[in-house]
This record gives C-alpha cells, structure tokens and sequence, in this order.
C-alpha cells in the first residue's frame, strides 16, 4: 500500500529523514510515533509529492512514485486519487459552509452531482457537522475545523487515509468520536496511516506502530510485539499478593513490598511459576499475580532518550 525505503531529506543544515524506511499494509491502522520534530510530517508530505526528498524510494499501491530525485507525475497523480489527506495545519475557506467546502473538493475529484450530494450528507452526519452544515467555517472552533477536515479526507472514499495530527483541538468526546471513525474505516476495508505524539490516540486504535526519531525509524511493529520485547528486554516486573507475609531473604530477586502482603518482584524472566512454588515452600497461598506491562509511552520515552 505504501512502502518508503532510504528516505532522504535535507533542509540546509537539518537532515530530516535519515534513511527512512517503512512499509504500511492493506487493510492495516498505523501509527507514526515520533517527537515534534522527528520528521513525520516530511516523510507525509514527502509521500504526497509536496516535499522533494534528496534520495530514496516512494511506492504507493504497488507504484513507484519516487525515485533517484524524481516523481512520476503520472503515477503520482493516479495514487493521489486514492488517497485522503488531513493536514496538521490546514486553511479552509472562511467564507464558504461545510456544504460549499465539500462541494469544491468533490469537484476536484470529478465525483457526480447525486453521488456528490449523497456523500457530503453522509460525511457532515459521521462527523457531526450536520446541524452545522450551513453556517459559515469562519465562525468554527478548532474542533470542529478538524471535523471538516476529516469529512474532506474522506470525500474521494479513498483507499489509503492518511492523517497528520488528527485529533489536535478536539475534546474528549470528538477524540473518542474521531477513534471510533478510525475503527469503521478499518473495518470498510481502508488503510489509514496517521502521525501523533500523543500515544493513548496510537494505543487504543493502531494494530501496527512504527516510531521515528531524528528521521530514522527506530522501531515498527504491532503493539503486542513491542511489549513484549521490551518486557523480555527490560525485565518482568511481577505484583503478588499473598495471605499471609513471606520473607523474601533466600529468592534472589529483587523485591520491594507494596503494602500488607503485597511484593513487587523484579526478575530477567517470567518467574511467576517459581514464584508459586517460592510461597507454597513457606505454608503461604498466592492470591493474584499479575505481570505489569510496560505502557507504549514508558516504551516511547526510553526509544527517544
């Protein structure tokens, strides 16, 4: 669906992308991890065409793009007709409603007069911008400026979604709201490949994680993956609960307590069988044992370090 590979891109004295290299699937939800200033947003506009990259490769359904310095114009053109873009930083016409917006976009995309109706009124419903479709964009929040630049994203039905700092200015409800369009994409069968560094937006919705720091691509995976290495990694932080105290002197591990009858136990390995049998050797029964999984941003913070 998109595949970047070498990715170059130099500005003056600041190397932006690095080499970059990655690769979003058919039918995946991937999340650009990275701080400000990472180089997300060049490695999006590098793959639209707005940024010239130095050296590298750009396919885009199964197309090269880019290459050697160079677009095809030709094969860039036909894959942005499959693509739905949401900028960070967007300009909308002021003057114009969420009707007229959509409109123009829907024309620019060649897309027919009944189908184009249909759509922007199924659009401003799924966004929640129904009620507010005739009232001029300049009188718009943050919020709902996002709202529409989503519906406009995805006036063109497009196969591959790509969304550069989404859920920026939106309230609890919208960002919920917002997942929860994501999800239906997904399930539509679309691709979505959108940046943030915000990590509970890439958690909770994203099946594939690739994170960049200083324009390299330090790690790409799923979700589940990523723990788990970093746990194997790191180390297995283990909290247990016993119904009756155990002295811990002869384990070896490290262990600190918690409160009455509860350990935190730090070891290489998964230990909770030993662990077991540890308790059960001093007439004390285990009543929860649970493995503390990292979070994506204890993860996140160590990789950017």
């Amino acid at each position: 669906m998109l595949r970047v590979e070498g990715l170059v891109k130099v500005y003056r004295d600041v190397r932006a992308l690095d080499g970059l290299n990655l690769e979003v699937k058919h039918g995946q939800v991937y999340g650009f991890l990275g701080p400000n200033g990472a180089g997300k947003s060049t490695t999006i506009l590098s793959t639209l065409g707005l940024v010239f990259p130095q050296e590298g490769r750009i396919e885009l359904f199964g197309e090269e793009v880019f290459k050697d310095g160079k677009f095809d114009e030709g094969k860039l053109v036909r894959a942005k007709a499959k693509i739905g873009y949401m900028p960070e930083h967007a300009t909308l016409w002021d003057f114009l409603t969420p009707e007229q917006t959509l409109e123009v976009i829907a024309d620019s995309f060649g897309i027919p007069r009944a189908e184009k109706e249909k759509r922007i009124s199924e659009l401003l419903d799924l966004v929640g911008l129904k009620e507010a479709r005739r009232r001029k964009v300049g009188k718009f929040s943050k919020g709902m400026r996002q709202r529409l630049l989503l519906a406009q994203a995805l006036i063109n039905d497009p196969e591959l979604l790509i969304l550069d700092e989404p859920m920026t200015g939106l309230d609890p409800r919208g960002i919920a709201e917002f997942k929860e369009i994501i999800r239906e994409q997904k399930k539509a069968g679309k691709t979505v490949f959108f940046s943030s560094h915000i990590l509970a937006h890439v958690e909770e919705v994203c099946d594939t994680v690739g994170v960049i720091v200083k324009g390299k691509l330090r790690l790409e995976d799923s979700i589940e993956n990523i723990k788990r290495e970093f746990l194997r990694k790191a180390g297995y932080t283990i909290v247990i609960e016993t119904n009756r105290p155990v002295d811990w002197g002869l384990a070896g591990w490290n262990v600190s307590p918690l409160g009455e009858n509860k350990y935190r136990v730090v070891a290489e390995n998964d230990i909770r069988e030993e662990l077991h049998d540890f308790v059960a050797s001093q007439g004390a029964k285990v009543l929860t044992m649970q493995v503390k999984e990292p979070s994506l941003e204890e993860i996140f913070l160590k990789l950017i370090e």
